[in-house]
């Protein structure tokens, strides 16, 4: 079967009409058709079934969708590994400072055993900038934290959030409660603002940063507490809940790809990756 025909047919797949997967393809409406017709003459099989004014997939058709992504997936890695690492750019990784001490070492290590002389160019950056930087191109992967309800990217771990305190603290019962936040595009600085408010619990944010050494370090010296993911708290802070404390939300850790990225980045590559991470 034709790889391109078939990358049409599963645009009809994910679109739901013609149109739909002529946009995805960026081929004319007739074409996309066309390809269809020669499709179900090379199966056999009707494919497709009128239902109202829309068209469907018979079960024939979901079966060959079924294969079309594993025929798909199997031609982008075959292509891919039959090309010289040698041939490549560097991989440019984004990620959150943060992360950068229990995710992102997972992931340079899962992709220097797949490739092991492929070089990594390593940036770190809030959630919003790597975000800009997928978009424009700047950066081929990127771990970002997604809400549980979207389906962007792919899965690595799931997480929640946490209060970050120095061991044995005291300073819950301080007042005002110090606190040392990420930025507001942080998803536990709101979350953390908001719900003191709410309980009306007086607080005084001391600072606010990006880098994720500063806060361990003014929590560390019992200076202020934080509100973090769980996963990134070292093992010499504590995380704790507490009655005067709101409850922090959960996240999903994702790898998200740029629209246009590296020639090695395959949708089964990137899900290999993200199921090789293990919460730490």
């Amino acid at each position: 079967m034709d790889i391109d025909i078939l990358r049409s047919f599963l645009a009809f797949v994910e679109s739901g009409s013609f149109t739909g997967a002529a946009r995805k393809t960026f081929k004319t409406q007739s074409a996309i058709s066309m390809q269809m017709k020669r499709l179900e003459e090379e199966g056999g099989r009707a494919l497709f079934a009128k239902d109202g004014r829309n068209l469907v997939l018979t079960d024939d058709g979901k079966l060959l969708a079924n294969y079309a992504r594993r025929i798909l997936a199997l031609h982008d890695e075959a292509l891919g590994t039959l090309k010289a690492v040698g041939e490549h750019p560097p991989l440019r990784i984004g990620s959150p400072d943060d992360y950068a001490d229990s995710i992102l070492p997972q992931l340079v290590r899962r992709i220097k055993a797949d490739y092991p002389e492929l070089r990594i160019t390593l940036t770190c950056a809030t959630s919003s900038n790597l975000r800009g930087r997928l978009d424009s191109g700047e950066l081929d992967l990127a771990i970002l934290t997604r809400n549980p309800n979207s389906d962007e990217g792919y899965l690595m771990v799931h997480d929640r959030g946490t209060w970050m305190t120095a061991p044995g603290s005291t300073l819950i019962d301080q007042n005002p409660l110090p606190l040392v936040l990420f930025g507001e595009d942080c998803k536990f600085h709101t979350t953390a603002i908001d719900g003191l408010d709410k309980l009306e619990r007086a607080y005084e944010l001391q600072c606010t940063t990006t880098n994720a050494c500063v806060i361990q370090a003014l929590v560390r010296s019992d200076q202020a507490i934080s509100a973090v993911a769980s996963l990134t708290v070292p093992a010499d802070l504590d995380a704790i809940s507490h009655p005067e404390l709101p409850e922090l939300p959960a996240i999903d850790v994702v790898l998200m790809a740029a629209p246009q990225s590296h020639s090695l980045v395959t949708p089964q590559w990137l899900r290999t990756l993200s199921a090789s991470i293990e919460s730490p």
